[in-house]
């Protein structure tokens, strides 16, 4: 195939970290990266050369490019830790050449080039072939969020407990999981922040869901937490909100951080329940879970994302598609939509 010299990207516009929080909100996409012109990549000996389909955008692609995640910006480097495509070239090695020709859902990270351009250069070891019948906005969200969902669920089930809460819980990752729990006999708590929400969480499987912007939610989560039990919360937005859901929850429980959606402080109302009643907070990161994990249990769950998008009991629910040209422009917009993802195509 012949490939071209130049390809367009949305390429960061900063280095290293942010020296304050800002937010996790993208107000707007030009503080952070601009679309640029810049040489196709050629892969190195254990990567390939994607031609890429669509690169999705989750939380993590706007803390990242904000400088708050918890790894480095590197200026002039395409952003986007996700995406979708064609396999179009590769490196030397076995693993790299064997992906020829393919089409693979991808985890840009690993080799410093992002997904939100025409082409990507990866690791092979982060690309994951798709079957036939899967749509490439499934692929393009497959890695990420899903094996996030399924990672996290399976601390559930091994913890025991048939009850457990999710913070953002209207969020892709959240109702994923919902999904999941349903379908297994559990019950998870969803806490939101508008009512509206409630409904669709409710039907998804959601045994309770509860508006944390409501009067009384100390007094409601208490509640829930006497009468339901849980010993996990997988909590994405921490600040105030998360240490009144720890402070309710009972002996032994667990607070595992997987995000930081809200930028206040994060405060543990009576530090003693850490020493008397046994609670512990950890974190959560799936690179950490990969390369420090089982390989069974990364396969495993590689293989049942993908039959849940090939089966219906999972789908990625799309807010909008916005081409690459247009992506400084309509992304912050888009982003400010609720229950949906939002995708580049280049």
């Amino acid at each position: 195939m012949n490939l071209p010299a130049t390809m367009k990207a949305l390429v960061l516009t900063q280095d290293g970290y942010a020296r304050a929080h800002s937010g996790t909100v993208l107000e707007a996409m030009e503080p952070y990266v601009a679309l640029a012109e810049l040489a196709v990549p050629a892969p190195g000996p254990s990567q390939v050369l994607i031609k890429v389909s669509l690169a999705s955008i989750n939380p993590s692609d706007v803390m990242f490019v904000k400088g708050l995640y918890g790894r480095p910006r590197t200026k002039g480097q395409p952003a986007g830790f996700e995406g979708v495509g064609k396999v179009v070239a590769t490196g030397g090695e076995a693993a790299a050449a064997a992906l020829a020709g393919k089409r693979v859902a991808f985890s840009a990270g690993q080799a410093g080039w992002g997904s939100w351009g025409e082409y990507a250069a990866v690791e092979a070891a982060g690309c994951i072939p798709l079957p036939e019948g899967m749509r490439d906005e499934d692929g393009a969200a497959m890695i990420v969020n899903p094996l996030t969902a399924l990672a996290m669920f399976d601390i559930v089930r091994e913890e025991g407990e048939k009850s457990f809460i999710l913070t953002a819980g209207a969020s892709q990752l959240s109702k994923l999981m919902i999904g999941i729990a349903r379908d297994e006999g559990f019950r998870p708590i969803a806490v939101v922040r508008r009512d509206d929400q409630i409904p669709l969480l409710t039907e998804l499987g959601a045994a309770h869901v509860v508006n944390a912007e409501a009067p009384g939610f100390p007094q409601r989560m208490a509640e829930l937490c006497r009468a339901e039990r849980p010993r996990i919360l997988l909590d994405a937005v921490t600040g105030p909100q998360a240490g009144t859901i720890f402070n309710a929850m009972g002996r032994g429980a667990r607070w595992i951080v997987y995000g930081r959606m809200d930028a206040s402080a994060t405060t543990i109302p009576e530090p003693g329940q850490l020493i008397f009643m046994r609670k512990r907070i950890e974190g959560f990161w799936l690179t950490d879970w990969r390369v420090n994990g089982s390989a069974e249990k990364w396969k495993a769950a590689v293989t049942e994302a993908q039959k849940r998008f090939l089966d219906g009991r999972w789908r990625t629910d799309v807010t909008a598609v916005v081409p690459l040209g247009e992506a400084m422009r309509r992304v912050p917009e888009e982003l400010a939509k609720p229950n949906g993802k939002v995708f580049i195509a280049p």
